[in-house]
């Protein structure tokens, strides 16, 4: 990981002002919850995934199914403006994974804070994979963009994940665990991250043991493509734990009717509808596609 100096504007009440504003988006006001879908694989996933053919329509059907947040590359921020401008916030992503390498993916910095406030975005996502080689240059480079944010105003999004998190579409190595995630997502709120997403941890419990250790607002990424029950099952235990939203990719844009699986991901969160109850609502909605 290339480490670039970022440049960093005095800090005071109007960085304050405008850190607080963008967080307004980012959280629904009634609920406090926060919707994410990440459409950003394209810069993530070693092999293209073909939910993502027509990523502006998967944009529109997000929102339509209630996510207020859409996390993007700067490319498809532009090309999906349409879709979510005036409709939901957008999370610029500042990473990508260098996958291609016979010795795996390595986290990789591609855009800026700076960036993020020229295109009008309302927050900015670093992906946090720790325990590799080049961990201490990824704790720098999570320090410096928290320390550009605080500057700017800026809320930024931590993904506290697995390394291996996007090496296949359908599963991840389960030797990290709890433990893992209790330091990654602690390690990000010492970097200053506003609301940190993290992976499944195995059981309610121990997801609640990472939203403890965490201290910020919990976000449960969506993970390998899972059953649908399976999935908003997971998302209604970690509601339970204290997690406020979900920020989920493939279980949405490769689903079959991505609009009704983001409804039903949506109302864990905003209406505290059981699984049991949001899967029987997605079932009948895909089925009278």
């Amino acid at each position: 990981m290339s480490i670039k100096p970022v440049p960093v504007i005095p800090s005071g009440p109007v960085s304050l002002t405008g850190k607080r504003i963008r967080l307004g988006r980012l959280l629904d006001a009634e609920t406090g919850s926060c919707r994410i879908v990440a459409l950003d694989h394209g810069m993530t996933s070693p092999i293209f995934l073909e939910g993502l053919t027509d990523t502006p329509a998967r944009a529109r059907d997000s929102v339509a199914g209630g996510a207020n947040v859409l996390m993007l590359g700067r490319g498809m921020a532009a090309t999906c403006q349409e879709a979510y401008s005036n409709k939901a916030a957008l999370a610029l992503m500042l990473t990508a994974s260098a996958a291609g390498r016979p010795s795996g993916s390595s986290i990789t910095p591609i855009s800026s804070v700076e960036e993020a406030l020229r295109i009008g975005a309302d927050a900015v996502v670093v992906y946090v994979a720790l325990g590799g080689d080049d961990e201490p240059d990824m704790i720098r480079y999570l320090s410096a963009v928290g320390e550009a944010c605080d500057s700017y105003g800026m809320p930024l999004i931590a993904e506290a994940e697995f390394p291996n998190a996007y090496a296949s579409r359908d599963s991840v190595d389960s030797s990290f665990g709890p433990e893992y995630l209790r330091r990654n997502a602690r390690l990000c709120t010492e970097m200053g991250a506003d609301i940190v997403k993290v992976n499944w941890s195995g059981d309610q419990e121990s997801f609640a043991s990472v939203v403890s250790a965490c201290g910020r607002p919990v976000v449960l990424a969506g993970g390998p493509v899972l059953g649908d029950m399976e999935l908003l099952v997971r998302m209604a235990q970690a509601r339970d734990a204290g997690a406020i939203g979900y920020s989920v990719g493939r279980n949405v844009f490769e689903h079959k009717n991505p609009e009704a699986m983001t409804r039903a991901l949506s109302s864990i969160f905003r209406t505290k509808t059981s699984a049991t109850d949001a899967a029987s609502k997605l079932m009948k909605e895909s089925e009278g596609q």
